[in-house]
């Protein structure tokens, strides 16, 4: 899913589908005024007389629409950018943006992005029939019914994959280690993802290790945080596991909410970077450092991304944290939301960000500093290598 900051319109592009939090990091931004940029170097004479040209020779002239030619035309300058995160979304698709965003929605409950101009699942969300049917980050979306994948818009995708509870979806798919694609049919369902769980991992005398796994930064989950650490304060933990395996991302805030649980009030959370065209902005923790003495390791895997893959690099570079398990996806951008005339929105890409010490993640990941892969036979046999390095690793903590 993004980072966001906080609108009236949430931006984690979850789509039914899944999330499309556009694999990605948004900040929203509450701006209804289209900037004009100077008119007398731009000639529109080309698109009305297209225009005109459809309006008088095109053979079923009731099948002209002006609202949708409108449309029609911002998504082909739009899709011009060749920026898979940069979308316009009309006004029925925002509608549709909003619901999914509230974290109930009907659809299959994955999120999905691009990688090498090739759709692929980014993260399937926890207790989802995504999830429930097999397919895992990295997985390329080959096919969705019918119809191959290879010149489909992330929003094209979502709106073949979302649907009606009960309906079924076919996605032809590719992950490594399979000998030939596969077809997986999903029966759409009602999404309810939760933001985050935590339980107590009763290790030894000595180890009592909270394992928290957040989900995605939603709305709730800053709240639902510090419910957790209100009981992880008052039970007998005393190192903690942070789980951010497929974990799509979500605000930007929540994630810099969240960290100013674990860093010190000031440390650099994030920088964003506005490729020269204004000052890079730092946004720094600003919590109250409660879980600042717990040691702690952190997991991720290929379907972290966007505010989870911050969250993970504020802890290393601030605090030497070890990352376990496999290389993060990579989302590195950061989107925000321009709300246009009738109830329609352009989400933008307008920088780029780094972690404290200047990484920069795009089409990159976050490397892990122990690297643990998990097999199917890991997998099948419900055993966690990832998870049991990350409590071998705390126990050598005293």
């Amino acid at each position: 899913m993004d980072i966001m900051k906080k609108l009236p319109l949430l931006l984690l592009l979850i789509i039914a589908l899944g999330i499309s939090f556009g694999a990605g990091l948004l900040t929203g931004k509450n701006q209804v005024v289209c900037r004009v940029c100077q008119p007398e170097q731009i000639d529109f004479s080309l698109f009305w007389e297209a225009y005109e040209t459809l309006q008088s020779r095109f053979v079923d002239p009731e099948k002209i629409d002006t609202q949708k030619i409108i449309y029609g035309a911002i998504e082909g300058m739009v899709k011009s950018l060749e920026d898979p995160y940069t979308i316009f979304l009309s006004p029925e698709e925002t509608k549709k943006f909003k619901e999914d965003i509230s974290g109930r929605f009907e659809g299959i409950g994955i999120e999905i992005g691009k990688k090498d101009e090739q759709l692929q699942v980014i993260a399937p969300l926890e207790g989802t029939p995504a999830k429930t049917a097999g397919l895992k980050a990295g997985d390329k979306i080959l096919q969705i019914d019918d119809t191959p994948t290879i010149d489909l818009s992330i929003d094209e995708a979502v709106n073949l994959i979302r649907g009606p509870k009960g309906t079924k979806v076919v996605l032809t798919i590719f992950r490594e280690g399979l000998k030939a694609p596969k077809e997986v049919e999903i029966t759409r369902d009602v999404i309810e993802i939760p933001s985050m769980s935590w339980e107590l991992k009763d290790i030894s005398e000595n180890d009592k290790i909270a394992y928290i796994k957040i989900y995605q930064f939603s709305e709730k989950a800053g709240f639902d945080f510090a419910v957790a650490v209100r009981e992880i304060l008052n039970s007998p933990a005393n190192k903690i596991v942070l789980d951010l395996r497929n974990n799509p991302g979500g605000y930007l805030e929540i994630s810099q909410e969240i960290a100013g649980w674990f860093l010190e009030q000031g440390n650099t959370v994030v920088i964003e970077d506005f490729g020269g065209k204004q000052d890079q902005r730092v946004y720094q923790s600003q919590g109250n450092s409660r879980l600042l003495q717990y040691p702690m390791t952190i997991i991720i895997n290929e379907g972290t991304a966007s505010a989870s893959e911050i969250l993970a690099g504020a802890l290393r570079d601030n605090r030497g944290i070890k990352i376990i398990g496999e290389k993060s996806y990579g989302k590195g951008s950061i989107q925000e939301l321009e709300e246009l005339k009738g109830g329609s929105v352009l989400k933008i890409t307008v920088a780029k960000w780094l972690t404290p010490n200047g990484e920069l993640i795009t089409g990159k990941g976050l490397e892990p500093d122990i690297k643990i892969e998990v097999s199917p036979e890991d997998l099948n046999g419900e055993s966690d290598p990832q998870l049991d390095k990350a409590i071998e690793i705390l126990k050598e903590i005293r």
